[in-house]
């Protein structure tokens, strides 16, 4: 009988997270057959690296504005006004194919645009989440975005392999609209999010005001607010290191195997998983800081593995291992943000977090790229009494220097995390 009443209490969120992950995973294929085909046609790490800064530049940018935005409009319009938007840049790559005119800044432009929506969809769908999950189940909630999240990365790889064999780029983009339209019939025809009711000084506070109410907030809780600092080191060093370069890597080592980067990126997933899984049945755990410390320093020991090994079942193992201590990590943080940020402030915040944390994001993909490409990829391959002595590690070749570049952001992020989790211990004592 509790789990039937736990499904009716969930089941507005279940409805929606359902129909959200189909529409991703049809978005996660299309990124996929996007980052192939890009990296077959310029064949570098920075043009990858590019595409995913593409990506997210514009969402930091525009967080503070979306936030605000999120707190005083409708949610539902903003989630429906954002997803039509980014149907169309999906249908501008379609068209632009068929017509045999894509180019790869083309896509860098259209990234932008849907990384814009995304800075005011993600924002409304957390608020919207929060309102339709009652507080005891933000655990459960959390662990069964991270289920979607890794099913979706197991599946996509493999589909969007699968697609492009059969059809190409064209039939990939089709099943990406395809699922935009079951997404966006649910949430237009089917789920009803609660309004918040808003207090009257709130309502004809300034805009700009409201837009930096988070970064206010976030200055009055110390706690929350040096967490966030640290996530955004350690998503600098993840974007230098396996997070941002891992396709570089994969097809550098392997020749441009694509059936050995999906394999990786399928252990990825499946590492999230089973770690979402373990957050969604688990109780929730008393100090939620210490572990979040913890856990980071296992996902970083992942580039110290992918490193210092040429065959791809260890990248496979190690990838699977580090990613489940990551959504460990990640359920842990957006339950801490949701438990102690009140509801009505929770957009504004939510994107203050998020600028904070990933502003870092850019520099490093950039930064990774450039040495990928103009310093460590050409170190490597020139002799010296440097490099002699560094090849029975990392080997020689295409991706022995992005193997370097993974070695030192792995033992500079498990110091990072190591050093938080004696402070946290060390102040609890």
């Amino acid at each position: 009988m509790k789990h039937f009443s736990t499904l009716r209490q969930l089941k507005s969120f279940l409805l929606l997270w359902s129909s959200q992950a189909v529409s991703t995973l049809g978005t996660a294929m299309t990124e996929y057959a996007l980052i192939v085909w890009a990296y077959g046609r310029e064949g570098t790490a920075s043009s990858i690296t590019l595409l995913t800064l593409c990506s997210f530049a514009p969402t930091i940018l525009f967080r503070f504005a979306a936030g605000a935005i999120a707190d005083r409009w409708d949610k539902k319009r903003i989630m429906l006004i954002a997803d039509l938007f980014a149907a169309c840049g999906t249908a501008s790559i379609f068209l632009l194919d068929a017509f045999s005119a894509l180019q790869t800044w083309h896509i860098y432009l259209i990234n932008i645009l849907l990384s814009l929506m995304n800075a005011f969809q993600e924002p409304a769908a957390f608020v919207a989440t929060s309102l339709l999950v009652p507080k005891e189940h933000y655990t459960k909630a959390s662990g069964l975005q991270g289920v979607s999240g890794a099913v979706i990365s197991i599946l996509s790889p493999a589909l969007g392999s699968v697609l492009l064999a059969f059809g190409g780029l064209r039939l990939v983009l089709l099943c990406d609209l395809g699922s935009f339209f079951v997404a966006f019939c649910v949430l237009l025809f089917l789920i009803r999010i609660p309004k918040i009711e808003k207090q009257q000084q709130e309502q004809k506070e300034h805009f700009r005001k409201t837009c930096t109410e988070g970064i206010r907030y976030l200055r009055s809780q110390p706690v929350l607010l040096h967490l966030i600092l640290f996530m955004t080191c350690v998503n600098f060093l993840a974007k230098l290191g396996n997070d941002g370069m891992l396709a570089p890597f994969v097809l550098g080592r392997t020749g441009g195997d694509q059936r050995i980067l999906g394999a990786v990126e399928s252990a990825i997933a499946c590492g999230i998983l089973v770690g979402s899984l373990l957050v969604t049945g688990m109780k929730p755990v008393r100090n939620r800081l210490k572990q979040i410390f913890w856990t980071t320093a296992v996902v970083f020991s992942g580039n110290l593995f992918l490193s210092l090994s040429l065959q791809p079942w260890v990248w496979c193992v190690s990838s699977f291992g580090s990613y489940a201590m990551a959504a460990v990590m990640n359920a842990n943080m957006t339950v801490l943000m949701r438990e102690r940020v009140p509801i009505e402030m929770q957009g504004r915040v939510f994107s203050a977090e998020s600028t904070l944390k990933n502003g870092s994001i850019p520099l490093g993909l950039l930064l990774g790229g450039f040495l990928a490409d103009h310093v460590a990829e050409p170190f490597m391959a020139n002799d010296s009494p440097l490099q002699r002595f560094l090849v029975p590690f990392f080997g020689d070749g295409k991706g022995s220097g992005i193997a370097l570049i993974f070695f030192v952001v792995g033992i500079l992020g498990i110091i990072l995390s190591l050093t938080r989790l004696r402070k946290q211990m060390y102040r609890e004592n």
